[in-house]
């Protein structure tokens, strides 16, 4: 059968007509719905619809670099995290520095003793002058200086006592995260207080106290040793020769190095030690 043109024309505006005329017949079934993907490091993780977002562990993240030294931020505040949490864990008793203004760390060792905390206060006996007689009197052989044991919470407590130590304050770490100053309690690690208490108790005049950059550095490239006889025997530390003499020194990080006095090469015992701490 052949169609002529106006059949034809006929036909496809009748079939037009049925077809719009009509509702879609779409599945009555929910759309699933996608939500635009969040960047890697945005504030939320992807999602997809009914699917429980993905957990935070497993989520990727873009780690910056540092655009000075090319090392990995992340890596960077995690090592700096590990080591500050190691050492100033507040539920963690710790030897910590404490310091005092215009010479009053005795009065301040005093008053911490006599609540019951252990503490430290090294001293020095040196002989002075006095209204033309000579007299021997005790000094403090660190300035202002005085160690004290205790969790972080449990010094805080005096530090921040403003009414009976207004003088007393915690000495300070300090350090960089991101180029921001950053500062914490400073902490002293179990075993250099020992040797600090074996070098500031022993009867010798010529303990070396400095804070001098050229000396610590002498000291930190030294040999780390073991004093087995003699009245510096236990400190462990870092030998050098300091004017002529060999002496072994405690290098505490930011704040100081306290040597011996002259050490003779046959009581020192060379160690190796993995955790400088």
């Amino acid at each position: 059968m052949e169609w002529t043109t106006g059949q034809f024309t006929l036909f496809f505006m009748s079939l037009c007509e049925t077809m719009f005329s009509r509702e879609p017949s779409f599945s009555k079934s929910p759309i699933m719905k996608v939500d635009k993907a969040i960047p890697r490091g945005g504030d939320a993780p992807p999602s997809i619809g009914l699917i429980p977002n993905v957990l935070p562990e497993v989520q990727g993240n873009s780690v910056a670099k540092n655009s000075q030294t090319g090392v990995s931020t992340k890596n960077a505040l995690s090592e700096t995290f590990s080591k500050s949490s190691k050492e100033g864990n507040k539920d963690i008793p710790h030897w910590y520095a404490l310091r005092s203004t215009y010479g009053r760390e005795k009065k301040a060792y005093d008053y911490l003793v006599a609540k019951n905390v252990k503490a430290f206060y090294p001293t020095i006996m040196t002989t002075k002058l006095i209204q033309g007689k000579r007299k021997q009197v005790v000094e403090s052989r660190i300035p202002n200086i005085f160690f004290a044991f205790g969790t972080e919470d449990e010094i805080k407590s005096f530090v921040y006592d403003n009414v009976n130590l207004p003088f007393l304050r915690f000495y300070y770490r300090y350090f960089s995260v991101n180029g921001k100053k950053e500062k914490t309690p400073m902490v002293i690690p179990e075993r250099q207080m020992e040797s600090l208490k074996i070098i500031c108790e022993a009867e010798a005049e010529d303990i070396l106290v400095a804070s001098d950059s050229e000396i610590r550095m002498k000291f930190e490239e030294g040999q780390m040793v073991r004093i087995t006889d003699g009245k510096f025997k236990g400190v462990v530390g870092r030998v050098a020769k300091y004017k002529g003499q060999l002496r072994v020194g405690v290098v505490v990080e930011g704040m100081m190095t306290v040597a011996t006095a002259y050490v003779p090469r046959g009581f020192l015992e060379k160690i190796c030690i993995i955790n400088n701490k």
